[in-house]
């Protein structure tokens, strides 16, 4: 039944391949918690459920966050078994979840990306491969929003140099376009011109819009290093370097500059609104340093009179 169910999620709801391991990993350790027992009408219990949470947190040492998303995964797979007339309700509901302390969006500021687009500007008909590579990577990554697996899916195909979009397949494949600025059109297609004294099907369709040195599809450790490095000089950002960071950042700076909520939720490509809110902490932030640095109460410490 366990591998029915993952092979429902991969095949049928086509989660992400990632997602789909994280499942497969969760199940195994909670049949290795039942001592092997795959009997999930005997093992799927309130009593059991309870006693893996303990586990998770007594013994493994997992954070409240790692423990909710194991129950999530538990709670997912019950709702499959009840389908299946395995078991008659879900036993993770009566289960309360760990608090978890919420997390709010890391970004970088205007001026760092502003710096490390400066100094990596050059002359765009020069440069080294892997610097064409690595730049169009930020720059795709900070002007888009992109996930990292939807930056590795992308195929030459996926830009429309004619209306200035590019196709993005995001979870669930579900496909979105987003809107080009002119420069990173023309940073795609000096990219591609490099690409072309690499291979001869650069102009493909089908073929992947960004590739190593030997030609092959980037890959997500390779896209981990890349900002690393690239992010590693720029003055200002001291915070973890990442691909999400980055999706992170333009949807913040998006938002301060006056942008609604659904419009960046499209953009992101968010199932829900909710997922699209936490971003306006940020923005709340910056309203309340302009409040203390401009409002005349504000200045003189709240009080009253002269």
């Amino acid at each position: 039944m366990r591998n029915k169910y993952l092979t429902y999620i991969c095949s049928v709801r086509r989660y992400s391949e990632r997602t789909c391991e994280i499942y497969r990993e969760v199940l195994e350790d909670f049949v290795r918690f039942c001592d092997g027992s795959e009997d999930f009408a005997a093992t799927m219990n309130v009593n059991a459920i309870r006693a893996y949470e303990v586990y998770l947190f007594d013994t493994r040492k997992l954070s409240a966050r790692t423990v909710s998303q194991h129950l999530s995964v538990l709670s997912g797979f019950c709702r499959f078994l009840m389908k299946e007339g395995v078991i008659q309700s879900n036993p993770v509901h009566l289960v309360k979840r760990p608090k978890q302390e919420k997390r709010l969006p890391l970004f970088y500021k205007d001026k760092s990306m502003e710096a490390y687009f400066e100094s990596t500007k050059g002359d765009p008909e020069f440069g080294t491969y892997e610097q064409k590579l690595n730049r169009l990577i930020i720059s795709l990554l900070a002007s888009c929003a992109l996930r990292r697996a939807e930056l590795i899916s992308l195929n030459v195909g996926s830009v429309d140099f004619a209306r200035g979009t590019l196709r993005v397949k995001g979870k669930g494949d579900k496909v979105r376009e987003i809107p080009l600025i002119p420069s990173l059109c023309e940073e795609i297609s000096l990219y591609l011109s490099a690409v072309s004294s690499l291979t001869d099907d650069a102009y493909e369709p089908s073929a992947p819009l960004l590739r190593t040195k030997t030609g092959a599809r980037l890959y997500p450790v390779f896209v981990d290093r890349v900002v690393k490095k690239e992010l590693a000089a720029v003055p200002g950002i001291t915070v973890r370097r990442s691909p999400h960071v980055l999706r992170h950042t333009l949807a913040t700076e998006l938002l301060a500059d006056g942008a609604d909520l659904n419009s960046i939720k499209e953009l992101l490509g968010h199932s829900s609104l909710a997922a699209t809110q936490v971003y306006t902490h940020n923005s709340v932030e910056r309203l309340q340093n302009v409040y203390k640095n401009a409002h005349p109460r504000a200045k003189n410490g709240g009080k009253n009179g002269d």
